[in-house]
């Protein structure tokens, strides 16, 4: 009996971590969050890199697309010019910039709408009015114009019929002159010296309603 006393006040060995042991731990684990932390810093990184990536994709189609159906829905708008107090169509086409008259409106508000685009350091513009019965190019030059495409530059052509029936592309088109609207539009979206690694983008436009009902188209004055 007295020697299971005296074993009993033994002390036994107690069993746990050493100090060595809890901070290596410790550093594993510390090394693991650090590691598991970067991780999901990168992946979040590119998870954002991407989702503004595809945005920037989504807005410049739905501008490009926008921008197809207006001219496709091109009108030869006509107004009284009160200098020679004459009726001219409305058409303004440069090789970097374009004014017309369209059925199409971004609104889904009804009537006609004069669009504008044009080129700027830092992208493509684009300015939108009421086209009413007069010359619209008061009202778009007090509108406010939106940057629908960062880091592109337009540049645009316009089909004609030439004199021996044989179809051209022209850098401009003054309606005001030739009283009709062109039969095509291309519009060639590239990017501008500030950008890099843009998407190119063309539109080509076919106008079906390019002739006024009432005004005759001039070709005798037109030099192509």
């Amino acid at each position: 009996m007295m020697v299971r006393n005296a074993l009993s006040m033994i002390p036994r060995p107690m069993s746990g971590f050493t100090l060595i042991e809890v901070i290596l731990a410790l550093s594993l684990t510390t090394m693991l969050l650090g590691l598991l932390s970067t991780g999901v810093f990168v992946v979040a990184r590119d998870w954002n890199q991407n989702s503004d990536v595809l945005d920037r994709s989504l807005d410049e189609a739905l501008s490009i697309l926008q921008i197809d159906r207006a001219l496709h829905g091109a009108f030869p708008h006509s107004y009284v010019n009160r200098d020679v107090n004459t009726r001219h169509v409305y058409f303004v086409g440069e090789d970097d910039a374009l004014s017309w008259v369209s059925t199409v409106s971004p609104q889904r508000t009804p009537g006609l709408m004069a669009w504008e685009l044009f080129n700027e350091p830092d992208g493509v513009y684009l300015t939108l009015a009421p086209a009413f019965s007069d010359n619209p190019d008061e009202r778009l030059a007090q509108a406010e114009p939106a940057l629908i495409l960062p880091g592109y530059e337009a540049s645009f052509s316009y089909l004609y019929d030439e004199a021996n029936l044989t179809r051209q592309w022209r850098d401009e088109w003054l309606a005001e002159e030739f009283q009709s609207l062109p039969l095509a539009v291309y519009v060639r979206f590239t990017a501008n010296n500030r950008s890099e690694n843009l998407e190119e983008f063309e539109v080509v436009a076919r106008i079906a309603n390019n002739q006024h009902r009432n005004l005759r188209p001039n070709t005798v004055g037109v030099s192509f």
